[in-house]
C-alpha cells in the first residue's frame, strides 16, 4: 500500500511538471505581450529622437523643456492584419504638401482590413524619390485621417511607416501613427493626406496632438 502511494505521488508530481513546461512554451500571439512591448519601445524611441537636437524637429524653445510626446495608451486592437492588393498599373503622381513643393508618389497597393468589426480600406504609397536612398528601397507610406483630427490629434492627419511585405498580407499598427514634422515646426514640408484615406472612425492609438511648452 505504501508503494502505491509513492507511485501515485510521483505520477501527480510528474503531471504538474509536464503541465508547467507546456504552459511556458506557449507562443505569445501577435496581439499579446510582444506587440504591447513593441509599442512601448516605439514610443520610447520617438521621445529619444525628439530630445536629441540632431534628430528633433522641435524648435529649440520647445525642445529645451521637452519631456515626452503625448500618446494614446497602447491598444493591440489597433494592430490589424490587412489584405494587401498591389496596384502595379498605377501611375506616379505629384502629391501636394504643406508648402509649394510636391512629392512624387505612386499608389503601391490598397490595404483592406477590419477595425471595430467594420471593413475599411486605405491606399498605401511609395515615394519615388525616397526609394533611391539606401535603406528605403522597400519603404511604404501610409497617411490617414480619422475622427480624432483637430481634437485629440493633429488636424492634418497622421502617418504610418511600412515596409513591402513578402506576401499578400500587411500588418498595420495604428499605435505607430505619428504626426508629420510640420505639426511641430512650420519649416518642414509635409505631404497632405489624400481625402480617400479618411477613416470614418476615431482611431484612439498612436501620437496625440503636440502641446508645446516654451516656458
Amino acid at each position: 500500500m505504501r508503494c502505491f502511494y509513492v507511485v501515485l505521488l510521483l505520477l501527480i508530481l510528474g503531471c504538474k511538471e509536464k503541465k508547467y513546461h507546456s504552459e511556458i512554451k506557449v507562443k505569445i500571439p501577435v496581439n499579446g505581450y510582444t506587440a504591447f512591448f513593441e509599442i512601448l519601445e516605439f514610443q520610447k524611441k520617438m521621445n529619444q529622437e525628439f530630445k536629441d537636437p540632431e534628430t528633433s524637429p522641435l524648435p529649440d524653445r520647445y525642445r529645451k523643456n521637452f519631456e515626452g510626446l503625448a500618446f494614446f495608451k497602447p491598444d493591440t486592437n489597433y494592430r490589424v492584419i490587412a489584405k494587401f492588393v498591389r496596384t502595379p498599373e498605377a501611375l506616379p503622381f505629384m502629391m501636394p504638401t504643406t508648402t509649394d513643393r510636391e512629392s512624387k508618389k505612386v499608389t503601391y497597393g490598397v490595404a483592406y482590413f477590419s477595425l471595430e468589426e467594420k471593413q475599411y480600406e486605405l491606399e498605401v504609397y511609395q515615394d519615388q524619390e525616397l526609394i533611391l536612398e539606401k535603406g528605403y528601397q522597400d519603404y511604404l507610406f501610409l497617411p490617414f485621417l480619422d475622427g480624432t483630427n483637430g481634437e485629440e490629434t493633429y488636424a492634418g492627419g497622421r502617418y504610418i511607416d511600412l515596409r513591402i511585405p513578402e506576401g499578400d498580407s500587411l500588418t498595420i499598427d495604428f499605435n505607430r501613427a505619428y504626426n508629420p514634422y510640420c505639426a511641430y515646426n512650420k519649416k518642414y514640408s509635409c505631404p497632405i493626406v489624400p481625402t480617400i484615406n479618411a477613416l470614418p472612425i476615431r482611431v484612439l492609438a498612436g501620437v496625440k496632438a503636440f502641446m508645446p511648452t516654451d516656458k
